[in-house]
């Protein structure tokens, strides 16, 4: 099996590696990652300017572009016979109506529109909890194999996200669920002409059952995508 690994936060983010090493056992991987943050271009591509890609002694494909850029590139040019695109881990939840502006849930999108499989990837980050991506690569490596087995027909995707906290020696239940459709609860605060967007992850409503309830219950949220 040939994977593509890529992200929204950067070829040399502690969410990469830790993703990387998850699904190292399962296949031939190869990172096709942003040169730079790229968190909230939602589903951004380059379409006037040229993508300039730098390929590093270890493989890695470092691309001065968007998430989604990666993934069109990774299939079209560099790994076209890839099986799967995988990306992430994104370091917070991508649920609900957030998947419309994460760059990481635009990287398996595109994949999924040029007819790939794919599967986008994050940790939510509970409030007073630190992260540590040795935990969260753990549960990753342990839910891929059964995620990878299972169908999906054209112009579909998974979009994972893992709940906090979560140890090293825990079981995680994980749950199949539908996209939440609720909005956050934000508002802009204004100074001088100025507006400032704010907004609490935690507190926004939830639709029991949907992904944002699940997650934030304490079971990994799975989701079928589609285009």
């Amino acid at each position: 099996m040939k994977i593509v690994v890529t992200n929204d936060d950067g070829y040399d983010q502690p969410g990469l590696t830790a993703l990387v090493q998850a699904v190292a056992p399962f296949g031939d991987v190869i990172v096709v990652a942003p040169a730079t943050p790229q968190s909230y271009v939602g589903h951004r591509v380059t379409m006037r300017d040229p993508i300039r890609v730098e390929r590093k002694a270890t493989g890695t494909y470092i691309v001065r572009g968007t998430p989604a850029d990666c993934s069109r590139l990774a299939i079209k040019v560099i790994q076209p016979d890839a099986d799967w695109i995988v990306a992430g881990i994104n370091p917070g939840a991508n649920l609900g109506s957030d998947v419309y502006q994460s760059g990481t849930v635009a990287a398996a999108r595109e994949a999924a529109i040029l007819g790939k499989a794919a599967v986008a990837v994050s940790q939510y980050i509970a409030p007073d909890w630190s992260l540590t991506w040795p935990v969260t690569g753990l549960h990753v490596a342990r839910l891929l194999p059964e995620l990878l087995d299972l169908p999906l027909t054209a112009g579909q995707f998974w979009n994972v996200n893992l709940p906090s906290p979560i140890t090293m020696d825990a079981t995680v239940p994980q749950r199949f669920c539908p996209l939440d459709r609720h909005p956050h609860h934000y508002q802009y605060k204004e100074n001088a002409g100025e507006y400032c967007y704010e907004g609490i992850i935690h507190n926004r409503p939830r639709t029991p059952g949907s992904d944002v309830d699940v997650c934030f219950s304490g079971s990994i949220s799975i989701t079928r995508m589609e285009i």
